[in-house]
């Protein structure tokens, strides 16, 4: 029985993702364009996708806006709190970026600088069709990190990184040795 709940969740996560949206400091132009999608004329919820309020009950988390200092920690503790597997969505140029507040002096940049990424929207504002694409692209890596072929952006630079130390102190002590 406990396997079939857990093929159903596997199932109705792909079929019926719940959204959570976070605005983090934007100008609302990609907000405006989020719910537009929520409107007749696009009708995402056709699909089975919902915007819901709650981190505990999302699927997807998708952000709009820079990163301030004061955010962080709020957009921290609603990663931590959606259940895993989970997938990320940045809306716009704030978001990836910082876009036109990145200079100013309480912006941290984009949204990598505080959690990990798994699809960028570009755009000020991005269109709905944009954001619709993004949001298959986000349940394309929710199915492949549900099948455990996925590794998250994170997780392989760590790798990477580990392997680069290691080359460095292979070559090191052949210097050594020489």
């Amino acid at each position: 029985m406990a396997e079939a709940d857990g093929a159903l969740t596997k199932i109705s996560r792909l079929k019926s993702p719940w959204i959570l949206h976070y605005d983090c400091s934007s100008c609302n132009g990609c907000d405006i364009e989020i719910l537009a999608c929520l409107t007749p004329y696009y009708d995402i919820e056709r699909f089975g996708i919902l915007n819901k309020g709650n981190p505990k009950h999302a699927d997807v988390l998708m952000v709009t806006g820079s990163v301030n200092h004061r955010n962080k920690v709020v957009l921290k503790n609603l990663y931590d709190q959606i259940p895993d597997p989970k997938v990320v969505i940045v809306v716009g140029a704030c978001g990836s970026t910082g876009g036109v507040f990145h200079n100013c002096y309480n912006v941290l940049g984009g949204v990598d600088k505080v959690i990990p990424v798994d699809v960028y929207v570009p755009g000020c504002p991005p269109k709905p069709e944009a954001i619709i694409d993004g949001v298959v692209k986000a349940l394309e890596k929710l199915k492949a990190l549900q099948d455990g072929t996925w590794k998250r952006e994170k997780e392989k630079e760590k790798e990477k990184t580990e392997k680069d130390d290691a080359k460095e102190e292979t070559e090191e002590a052949k210097k050594e040795e020489e």
